[in-house]
């Protein structure tokens, strides 16, 4: 019931009583409204929000922003030109385009005055020349390879000779190599299902259905198996994995249900080690902790991934052959901690800002840690300990005292308190990186590894069955490893599809990205 001007009390005391328990009445409630929103927002973002953080997000509005400018002021200027042509024709600063060598030249060589403009005399001589440079495209082409094999027979035996059939990629296939590679590496690195890639051969004038295309793609993985074991060998060979997983939806009768599509990725670039990247990718049908200790079956070193209880099997001390080490990841504690500091969603529906000073703070500390570690990227085991144990360790400590402090004034179920508890019941593992300079701070590597499925769900919405997830895992792995090498996956696809059906059993690692030296006709494409 509101109060009126006549309830009001007339004593001074009990006036200033009356007010003091209604400004704490209304704080309280202020406090729960922000506190309502902090939550509402939180789960909003966890449900509808990109798994990115707000500065990513905001770069890439940023971006968008920078591109509508761009065009904006293109077409001003390019109606300015129109409106006054004079101006139009003005000299303007010239800026010098460095087109790469490689791309072919075609020259267009314009008819120059047969006489004088001037005095009209015909004794002109040439005293050089201006080349402008303008980058154009030339529409794809499809071709047909005719493989000619002549018979010839002897006047003396009778007998006809002919040279032997050549390999292709497909047994009894029509489709070639650079062809096949084109259709895989639209479909798992550019996200281009094959019902779409049918349509745009239609529109080309080939009919490529898409049954045909998809008996391509489960041959051309049969045949390129024997890479992805090679691949799998050298991962699981490292001292140190990235490891994590991502849903990927699987078509069922009337319905999706959820898959998984997990990750392991060597990368010992950022303690300078010598083994080329790779990452191997794996399909399940779930997401039971009975998948990762069959793909880490014979692994015993050290695993860097996030606190899913799955892979808690693989740390026990009587595990074979050994257990697995756990290092923490500390861009995923920081995450948490990122959601309650700046919700993104404020941002889309112009709201007020909810921010957690406490989740703020952490925040601040957390990035203190990553900007020393960001300067030690690429040294040695050695000097990334050394510089740890110098630098990092005291910031590492005062950030641990200060959050189990914080951690004290909070109620357990506060979302501050559930993001410190994250970090605080696991130190030991988050802690891990100190005493071994092989560690990184984060597990970025595998989500790195992973974007491109996040990316591409939207665009082929679903896999087919059980049996396409586990062709998309051999054809992922393959791109991949490739890109993380930078080698063109389409270049290398072509180049290994022509020539791994007659290549030695025994030197299949020639083929790998990393050995891969492209052919004679490859480098010449």
């Amino acid at each position: 019931m509101a109060m009126t001007d006549d309830d009001l009390p007339e004593d001074y005391d009990a006036l200033k009583a009356a007010f003091i328990e209604m400004r704490a009445k209304v704080l309280g409630a202020e406090a729960l409204i922000e506190h309502l929103r902090l939550v509402i927002a939180k789960m909003k973002r966890e449900i509808y929000g990109p798994r990115s953080e707000r500065s990513q997000r905001l770069l890439d509005q940023l971006e968008l922003q920078l591109e509508d400018m761009i065009a904006e002021a293109g077409q001003a200027k390019a109606e300015a030109e129109r409106a006054n042509p004079v101006r139009g024709h003005l000299r303007r600063p010239t800026t010098r385009r460095n087109f790469p060598d490689h791309l072919p030249r075609r020259r267009i060589v314009h008819p120059a005055p047969t006489c004088c403009p001037c005095c009209g005399g015909d004794k002109l001589s040439k005293v050089g020349e201006d080349v402008t440079e303008t980058l154009d495209v030339v529409p794809r082409q499809m071709f047909v390879t005719e493989h000619v094999r002549e018979k010839f027979s002897c006047r003396s035996c009778e007998k006809i000779s002919q040279p032997p059939a050549p390999f292709h990629a497909i047994p009894r296939g029509f489709a070639g190599p650079s062809l096949l590679a084109m259709i895989l590496v639209d479909k798992y690195a550019n996200h281009q299902p094959l019902n779409r890639q049918s349509e745009q051969f239609a529109r080309e004038g080939v009919e490529l259905s898409v049954s045909t295309m998809a008996d391509h793609v489960g041959a051309c993985a049969a045949s390129l198996l024997p890479l992805f074991e090679l691949i799998k060998h050298h991962v699981f060979a490292a001292e140190r994995l990235h490891g994590d997983d991502t849903t990927v939806p699987v078509l069922a009768k009337g319905k999706t249900r959820t898959g998984r599509l997990w990750t392991y990725v060597r990368d010992d670039r950022p303690f300078g080690g010598a083994a080329p990247p790779a990452a191997i990718y794996y399909y399940s049908p779930d997401r039971s902790g009975a998948h990762p200790e069959r793909h880490l079956a014979g692994y015993s070193g050290i695993l860097q991934a996030d606190a899913y209880s799955g892979f808690n099997a693989l740390y026990e001390a009587n595990r074979k052959p050994g257990p697995i080490t756990a290092v923490g990841c500390w861009a995923h504690a920081r995450r948490y901690l990122f959601e309650l500091a700046d919700v993104a969603s404020n941002a889309r529906d112009n709201s007020s800002k909810v921010i957690s000073p406490i989740a703020f703070a952490a925040v601040q500390k957390f990035d203190a840690i990553f900007a020393l570690e960001r300067e030690i990227v690429g040294k040695s085991p050695h000097e990334r300990l050394a510089v740890r144990r110098r630098d990092v360790a005291p910031l590492v400590d005062e950030l641990i005292e200060w959050m189990k402090r914080e951690r004290a004034k909070l109620s357990g179920h506060n979302p501050v308190a559930k993001a410190l508890n994250y970090m605080l019941r696991r130190v030991d593992v988050f802690t891990r990186f100190l005493h071994d300079g092989r560690i990184c701070l984060s597990n970025n590597a595998a989500e790195r590894a992973l974007r491109c499925i996040a990316l591409g769900r939207k665009s082929w919405l679903f896999a087919g069955s059980d049996r396409g997830g586990e062709r998309a895992a051999v054809m992922l792995t393959l791109i991949q490893t490739a890109k993380l090498n930078n080698v063109d996956p389409q270049a290398w696809l072509a180049d290994v599809l022509a020539r791994i059906a007659d290549h030695k059993i025994n030197d299949l690692a020639a083929l790998l990205p990393w050995n891969w030296q492209p052919t004679r006709i490859e480098r010449a494409a």
